[in-house]
């Protein structure tokens, strides 16, 4: 159940992010989850919205540098440990992690869900040791959930 991410390439100076926001707002995208890696010259804004394709179009038109990567939107206990939980049957897996970030809280409640967007090197038997282990994973249309 791979969900499509959206890469941007930005300039690292000052303002560069917020100009690329400034154009979402503008035509009312909704940004399901944010990280930005940075180096020296330049940032990498990674993103999930909802109409991936539309999004693109609208940062490529405004002259923004984008591409696209699957990724898995992983349910995750939001208790003490629940991470750990996860990763542990990732590593009993062999699977290697590239990158991961957080998209929110399910429900505000203790006990409630986390949702954790994870890059693999291999996204398919990622899924598979996941769905083996009884582990959600979530579409793109129920990230607005979050």
């Amino acid at each position: 159940m791979n969900v499509k991410q959206i890469s941007v390439l930005l300039d690292n100076s000052p303002g560069k992010l917020c100009e690329m926001t400034e154009v979402l707002a503008e035509k009312r995208i909704s940004i399901r989850a944010l990280t930005v890696a940075n180096s020296t010259d330049t940032s990498t804004v990674r993103l999930i919205v909802d109409n991936v394709i539309w999004t693109s179009s609208v940062l490529r038109d405004a002259g923004f540098t984008v591409s696209f990567s699957d990724v898995l939107a992983v349910e995750v206990p939001n208790v003490p440990g629940g991470l750990t939980g996860v990763l542990s049957i990732l590593k009993a897996g062999g699977v290697n992690i590239e990158y991961m970030y957080d998209v929110g809280a399910r429900q505000a409640v203790y006990g409630g869900h986390v949702c954790i967007m994870f890059r693999f090197s291999d996204n398919e038997r990622a899924a598979e040791v996941l769905n083996d282990a009884g582990i959600r994973m979530l579409g793109q249309g129920e990230l607005a959930a979050f």
